[in-house]
């Protein structure tokens, strides 16, 4: 059994969302051991919150500096190993970089950053200090986007030609920032969230997920982006042309208020010989799509899968794959890296499958390119890291 590695979280009180996510998602494949806490900015709400998940009061912190100064002072064997962090956007940068300059690695959810200013420093303190950070994108965590990932690379598709990727959600048709929903307040707040709405809260991720099936970054983005409910401080509703490394094209869609939809994300990818396509409503199947012949569908837990799919398969075909499932894979490649690291046998975040610092940085680019697209009169704007 490999070595279970010690974390402290910062942020995921009991009545935030993301963080019990994580606290699943690390859980699963019993790689990780939460022994500490930071939960939230109010000492007696992150008190509370560490008494109803078991841990130690003494490990349980009114901050997230105290839990980085106190712990950096235990024994090795005793202090955390891991930091994750599931606070809102504006919350990222100053725990990240703590918790990497007292010794510790991290994994974050997405953005990686408030603005792309403070990603590129983090890249910084990553660098300067050697340590482990990843990005936890859920949707590449998928073993059918991994597989659709090997099809790409295995030269299946042929040259690519076309991408489409879309994330549809309705769930601000209203406003409910003005009703009183966490969710909402923070994600349409532009002091906490930064300077995008919904291209930051999934855009990030389609674009992501596009870059991580076809292996090719995007280069250049023709974007609107847009404000539908009325006194909504920031947008939730985009749509982009993309151009892609190697010449293919895309187009990129995503919206926070397409009434009546859930979480659907969809990419497909068309190349000379063959597309495919991927969705997360029907997220165990890949569409194998050649010029010549049939379709195909391509199911999880088959034996016909590809390696990297089937590592990151855990349960028999017709048994759904789902979320906690795929946000568990970024954990367990995570794990890898850092134990790795510990035995001096880690080379670089690019040795593993996860996204990473760089990664995050383009994140923060796409949503500032988006943004400059949409207001210019020019239109085709480049990424420019």
């Amino acid at each position: 059994m490999s070595k279970k590695l010690k974390y402290g979280m910062v942020g995921g009180s009991l009545d935030a969302f993301i963080g019990e996510v994580h606290r699943k998602a690390a859980a699963l494949d019993s790689k990780f051991s939460l022994v500490a806490g930071a939960f939230s900015s109010s000492p007696d709400k992150s008190k509370k919150t560490g008494e109803a998940l078991g841990i130690d009061p003494n490990r349980t912190y009114g901050s997230y500096k105290e839990m980085m100064e106190k712990e950096s002072q235990l024994p090795e064997d005793e202090r955390i190993d891991v930091v994750s962090i599931v606070t809102p956007n504006h919350v990222h940068f100053d725990p990240a970089k703590m918790a990497l300059e007292h010794g510790f690695h991290v994994i974050i959810d997405k953005p990686l950053a408030f603005s792309t200013q403070e990603a590129r420093d983090l890249k910084e303190v990553v660098d300067d200090t050697g340590l482990v950070l990843a990005l936890t994108h859920t949707y590449t965590g998928y073993p059918m986007v991994k597989e659709a990932k090997e099809y790409v690379r295995e030269g299946k598709l042929g040259k690519i030609r076309q991408v489409y990727v879309e994330y549809p959600q309705g769930w601000l048709s209203v406003p409910l920032e003005e009703e009183g929903n966490k969710q909402a307040s923070w994600r349409t707040d532009p002091e906490r969230s930064g300077a995008g709405g919904s291209i930051g809260d999934i855009g990030t991720h389609a674009a992501n997920l596009a870059e991580y099936v076809t292996g090719l970054n995007i280069t250049h983005i023709c974007a609107d982006i847009n404000t539908k409910v009325e006194g909504r401080k920031l947008d939730d509703n985009a749509a982009a042309l993309l151009k892609f490394e190697d010449g293919a094209t895309g187009v990129l869609m995503v919206s926070q208020i397409a009434t009546g939809e859930e979480n659907d994300i969809k990419v497909r990818v068309y190349g000379e010989k063959a597309g495919v396509e991927w969705k997360q409503s029907d997220q165990n199947t890949l569409l194998y799509k050649p010029l010549e012949g049939p379709h195909q569908i391509i199911r999880a837990g088959t034996g016909y899968l590809s390696d990297l799919a089937q590592a990151n398969t855990r349960t028999p075909a017709g048994h759904p794959e789902g979320y906690l499932e795929a946000f568990a894979n970024i954990y367990v490649a995570f794990h890898q890296a850092v134990v790795d690291h510990q035995s001096g046998e880690y080379k670089s975040a690019s040795d593993y499958d996860f996204p990473d610092v760089v990664d995050g940085i383009r994140g923060m680019v796409f949503v500032d390119t988006m943004i400059e697209s949409s207001k210019s009169e020019t239109k085709w704007t480049p990424i420019e890291l």
